[in-house]
């Protein structure tokens, strides 16, 4: 890592980095909302952004100077579907991503490259660092010795042999990566509120990533709808929301 490189990622620590992804039929599904939501992120004293899509990725980068972690994801959700292949990696780099987060599972890669092949050509060709999205420890500790950059426990309760694991954030995951492995581990993943991402800090975390909390209003207004309803037929187990981003 070159000296460019470990003063932007030192600007990220301790601090909130925002997801900015709709999906395709959402109300905000546009690079044109997706450049609001940063810009506001931005003035809500937001260290970073990420993006999903290159089209998001390249208008954001243009318009808005955070630091950003860019991801494309296809539509093999039950497999590696974060930015899975180096091709796809490399085009998010080139959309201007300084950061390429990807799967950083053990699962088989689309393209027949193992992590450390994908990760050292994300290295070699562009000037990107690379974050692995990890579900477990085991990933994120295979993750960091294959060469990643940063951890995030974004995949943690979306792998089949984490899903249903946990109903909020994985705070052991995060403790536990962050004493096991010597680089930077990002909290991701069902932080819903600014308790959560304190407490996220509290465990290790070098930053946090939210995400469906403040870009995604229709995951909010369900999680009211959700305790509502609780409240109104006394069933205790709807108040916890779905899964969001």
């Amino acid at each position: 890592m070159n000296s460019t490189q470990q003063q932007l990622l030192s600007t990220l620590r301790g601090g909130l980095i925002v997801s900015c992804q709709a999906n395709p039929g959402e109300a905000f599904y546009s690079p044109a909302s997706m450049v609001k939501f940063a810009s506001s992120a931005h003035a809500g004293g937001a260290v970073g952004l990420r993006i999903e899509g290159l089209n998001d990725i390249s208008h954001i980068h243009q318009k808005i100077s955070l630091p950003q972690i860019g991801l494309w994801k296809t539509d093999d959700t039950e497999n590696v579907f974060i930015t899975p292949t180096v091709a796809h990696a490399l085009a998010v780099a080139n959309a201007g991503a300084q950061i390429v987060a990807l799967d950083g599972t053990r699962r088989p890669r689309p393209d027949g490259l193992t992590l450390r092949e994908t990760i050292q050509t994300i290295h070699d060709r562009t000037g990107a660092l690379v974050m692995a999205d990890a579900a477990t420890v085991a990933d994120g500790e295979a993750a960091a010795e294959a060469g990643a950059d940063m951890i995030s426990t974004a995949l943690s309760g979306y792998t089949a042999d984490t899903r249903q694991q946990h109903d909020g954030p994985d705070f052991e995951l995060v403790r536990s990566l962050a004493s096991s492995v010597d680089v930077p581990v990002f909290a991701e993943g069902r932080l819903r509120t600014p308790e959560h991402a304190a407490e996220a800090i509290q465990q290790g975390a070098y930053a946090v990533v939210i995400g469906a909390a403040i870009t995604d209003p229709t995951a909010i207004s369900g999680w009211f709808v959700n305790a509502i309803t609780a409240v109104a037929t006394g069933n205790a187990s709807a108040t916890e929301p779905a899964a969001g981003r």
